[in-house]
């Protein structure tokens, strides 16, 4: 069994008198460069020692125990038994404590997904938890422990399967009340009917199908192929950037929004039909032609 379906843990979901077992798999795999640490004059890896602060000392992982700093100065040490009795005392339980509409909960509470798949005798209960929720359009909210981490969570139908959606807490969303935002509404906002009509036919024609295959980490992408070109030159030779690097005009010209937004529908007007040249427009930024871009590239590139 790859690592790709290999469950997390198994425990069961539970909600009334009902109890499903369940194995929990994670959904997403961890993408991205990772850096090493190097040292720049031997190219050393460059390894992550336990220093003692005060000190200055190496210490041994055995002398390492979990403290909470308390008042700023002093710390409460705590034993890994006392921080396991503080957690649910059923750890393989995904407790479900309401149901709420599918859509009250903003995106920003969530983090991060796993999938749940029936165990043992759990197919036909699994299968009515997912229709009642289909049925009705509400999700269940939860409380599960992973790596000794109690999480809130929103358990949800997708697809044939039911899916477990970790949850940020409230506390760990920041407030947005001191941020300088327009007022709503258009004429708060100094906004007419003709901008909105414009915006509106340029979000239509730039609408299609979600297709997230057709999204890919183009930074990754650009600097494995950097990678690629130093160890072939003997990783030692200076790779010059490519021309058809994308650039952000830094001019400071203020130009009418109305303007903007007529430049955008003219150019989404047929954008799947020929190729559009960014170099010609004398007004080339970000704002009105920078998103075509990079879909431009993007299709070179493929």
């Amino acid at each position: 069994m790859s690592s790709n379906t290999r469950a997390i843990w198994n425990g069961a979901i539970s909600f009334g008198l009902v109890n499903i077992p369940v194995a929990l798999y994670s959904a997403a795999n961890e993408s991205g460069l990772d850096f090493e640490w190097l040292d720049k004059r031997t190219r050393d890896p460059v390894g992550y020692k336990r220093i003692n602060k005060r000190t200055g000392q190496e210490i041994g992982k055995e002398n390492i125990v979990k403290g909470i700093s308390y008042n700023g100065e002093q710390y409460v040490v705590l034993t890994d038994d006392e921080v396991r009795h503080a957690l649910a005392k059923n750890t393989q339980t995904i407790e479900i404590e309401s149901f709420v509409s599918a859509n009250e909960i903003p995106l920003l509470y969530f983090e991060r997904p796993y999938y749940l798949a029936p165990a043992d005798r759990g197919a036909k209960s699994y299968g009515l938890l997912r229709e009642a929720l289909l049925k009705t359009q509400r999700v269940g909210i939860a409380r599960v422990v992973i790596h000794t981490k109690q999480h809130l969570a929103v358990l949800m139908p997708y697809g044939p399967m039911l899916v477990l959606i970790l949850l940020r807490w409230a506390a760990q969303i920041r407030s947005w009340k001191e941020l300088k935002l327009p007022p709503e509404g258009m004429a708060s906002a100094g906004l007419t009917e003709r901008e909105l009509s414009m915006a509106i036919q340029l979000v239509d024609s730039m609408s299609e199908p979600w297709e997230p295959e057709k999204f890919q980490d183009s930074f990754t992408a650009k600097v494995m192929e950097l990678v690629e070109k130093k160890v072939k030159a003997g990783q030692t030779a200076t790779i010059i950037q490519s021309e058809d690097e994308i650039k952000i005009s830094t001019t400071a010209d203020i130009i009418d929004l109305t303007e903007l937004l007529q430049r955008s529908l003219r150019r989404g007007t047929d954008k799947r039909t020929r190729k559009i040249s960014a170099k010609n427009d004398p007004m080339n930024t970000m704002s009105d032609s920078g998103l075509l871009k990079i879909s431009k590239n993007k299709q070179k590139k493929g």
